[in-house]
């Protein structure tokens, strides 16, 4: 999924936020540019009242956008300095054990929370104050996201930026948006430059992802109105989708979208790198199911045609730690009498290292169900805790969907065969079910999935 936007993207939006800050930073005395510690007490202090903390503060966002990355570095750890004050917790925690009667405590526990709230909390929400200081938040801790390596300073400072980003995109305060081909030509052109699960190569392509027979929703944030969080596109066609060259064909007829039965969700893409680990995927999905189905009666089936990114990985390392469990006796005999090797997983490694071996019809025969089988194991089985390790299974399994089919041959390109051996999964969204999935793999980690794949991955899952 996509997370960064193309460098051009990038950067028209520095030259942006640079111009609507400049003449707000040109108004802050010179006397101030003393460095940033003192820049940042400063814009704390809220001297000369609620504008000139504004213009200090679009001071500070525009130093920081021109600084390179050792300086972008200092600058995070300039505001990570800004902690709390252990004496002060120590006093408010001495008059909280000394307080009596309710009225003290009370007064004792609001105390404690001013003093446990570290001053860079403060400064950061003064950012919001300025043009795109949303936007600048949530890129701060994209970097800031890249650059902590376990400093604990910094990972502190993440951890407050997060619970920040988490109140303030809040799912209560998004708006779902529906992209067309008459969108801004600036919003056609972030979908572009997010999309990552199947890159759109073309204007031709976007317009087709656009049709009548698909459709394409994100969120946005009211601060944030020119910048999608997430994404989905959708086709509106009969049946569960099994290869997704053929629902991208752009020669494909139109379809009647009156007609369709099933919308496929083949594209889920996080925009902001920023807003990592807090998730608006179960509220998008659930919000447009809702949409769809109050446009089109017609669709009964709410499913995905998802990558697998982690199953080569995965089945390479079983293969290489000589996993004895790995293959049946029947399928190790059938793939080395295709692949004469010393065992059956040695067989199976070399045929898949067979260019275009999807196409050998004789090939393509022994290999599917044994690919298919452990696909299964893997989706369903395989776990870090009580997660599934795929990352896109996690995804969809927390936002409530069952695993429903896996689909060999399903995304024969470079990317595609590279992480998963061309394999594809629907993930169905029963919409009188999602609550109930979602609990259950929440909770306990339980992963549910339609009675035949299930039997796949009998004895392991």
């Amino acid at each position: 999924m996509s997370e960064t936007a193309a460098p051009g993207l990038f950067d028209r939006a520095i030259k942006r936020l640079t111009g609507a800050w400049r003449d707000m930073a040109a108004s802050v005395s010179r006397e101030e540019d003393d460095g940033l510690e003192a820049q940042m007490r400063a814009c704390l202090a809220r001297r000369g009242g609620e504008v000139s903390a504004r213009n200090r503060a679009a001071k500070l966002a525009e130093t920081y956008l021109l600084l390179d990355a050792d300086g972008k570095l200092a600058f995070l750890r300039a505001i990570a300095a800004f902690d709390s004050d252990s004496d002060a917790i120590s006093v408010a925690c001495a008059h909280l054990q000394e307080a009596t009667n309710p009225a003290e405590i009370a007064a004792a526990r609001t105390r404690l929370r001013r003093a446990l709230e570290p001053p860079r909390t403060r400064l950061l929400t003064q950012f919001t104050t300025i043009p795109d200081g949303m936007k600048f938040i949530v890129d701060l801790r994209a970097t800031l996201m890249s650059d902590m390596k376990g400093d604990p300073h910094l990972t502190a400072l993440e951890a407050d930026m997060r619970g920040l980003l988490a109140n303030w995109f809040d799912v209560g305060f998004l708006e779902l948006k529906r992209i067309d081909w008459d969108s801004p030509a600036a919003l056609l052109e972030k979908l572009v430059g997010y999309e990552a699960v199947h890159e759109i190569r073309s204007w031709r392509d976007l317009k087709n992802r656009l049709d009548s027979d698909r459709r394409c929703y994100a969120f946005f944030h009211p601060r944030m109105p020119s910048e999608p969080l997430i994404f989905v596109e959708v086709a509106l066609v009969r049946g569960l989708a099994d290869s997704v060259q053929r629902l991208l064909d752009q020669k494909a007829p139109l379809q009647n979208p009156r007609t369709a039965d099933a919308a496929i969700f083949y594209s889920i893409s996080n925009c902001q790198r920023g807003l990592a680990g807090i998730s608006f995927g179960n509220f998008l999905i659930k919000r447009v199911v809702a949409e769809l189905s109050a446009e089109f009666a017609n669709l009964k089936i709410f499913a995905t045609l998802s990558p697998i990114p982690g199953l080569r990985r995965w089945l390479e390392s079983q293969i290489a730690d000589e996993d004895s469990s790995l293959l049946t006796e029947e399928e190790a005999t059938a793939l080395l009498e295709l692949e004469p090797a010393e065992t059956g997983s040695a067989a199976l490694a070399g045929l898949l290292a067979r260019p275009r071996w999807w196409r050998e019809t004789v090939v393509a025969k022994v290999l599917e169900p044994v690919l298919v089988r452990l696909c299964a194991r893997y989706l369903l089985a395989e776990a870090k805790g009580k997660r599934a390790i795929d990352s896109v299974g996690h995804f969809h399994l927390s936002n409530g969907a069952r695993v429903e089919r896996l689909n060999l041959a399903a995304d024969v390109s470079e990317k595609g065969v590279k992480e998963s051996y061309s394999m594809m999964v629907n993930y169905l969204y029963d919409p009188a079910k999602i609550e109930t999935y979602h609990e259950d793999y929440a909770g306990e980690g339980r992963r549910h999935a339609s009675t035949a794949v299930r039997k796949l991955a009998r004895g392991w899952a």
